[in-house]
Formats: structure tokens, sequence, C-alpha cells
């Protein structure tokens, strides 16, 4: 798996508060994880499954064809958080939406 940094250049960068499919209550654009923000960098992790030459060839990113890529990080387990909080998303989780 690899860490993928990538511009969200098609990102609404007006929106300062978004509803959620997950959440009825409107929240601002840094509690959640909409394209819509002031500053659209993405962070995701995919499945990196083949390498040829200078060709990296992922699964599971979420991200539209030709976005600007900023960055590429190896993902390492210790990047994960146990026991994390997950404030509004808590709530959530519970809810008939799970985003989890």
């Amino acid at each position: 798996h690899i860490i993928v940094l990538y511009w969200l250049d098609k990102a609404d960068r007006e929106k300062l508060v978004v509803k959620t499919p997950w959440d009825e209550e409107p929240h601002g654009v840094f509690a959640t994880r909409s394209p819509s923000r002031p500053n659209p960098i993405a962070f995701d992790i995919a499945d990196l499954v083949e390498v040829k030459k200078n060709i990296l060839f992922v699964r599971g990113l979420d991200a539209l064809e030709g976005s600007p890529l900023i960055d590429i990080k190896p993902y390492s387990q210790t990047d994960s958080v146990p026991g994390a909080r997950l404030g509004w998303f808590e709530k959530a989780a519970q809810g008939k939406n799970n985003p989890f």
C-alpha cells in the first residue's frame, strides 16, 4: 500500500460548511472528508498493485482521473492510531448511514 497526496483541482473552494451522507447536521469542512476545502489537498491510501518502470498501478484510489499528484509515500501500519477519537463520526457510526 501507498499513501497518495493529490490536488482536488475541481473542488469547490468557497464552501466552509457542508452536509455529509452520514449525518443530518452540517459540519465545518475540516471536520469532514468533503472534497470542498479552502486548501484542496487530498490524502488517500491505495493498494499498490504493480510497478512498471516509472508507472504505478493502484487500486482503491478515490481520485478523479487526471488529478494532479503531489506526493507518494510508503504506507506503514505504524501510521494507524489504535483507539483514535473520531468526534462526530463516532455518533454517525451508530446510525443507519454508517460510514465505517
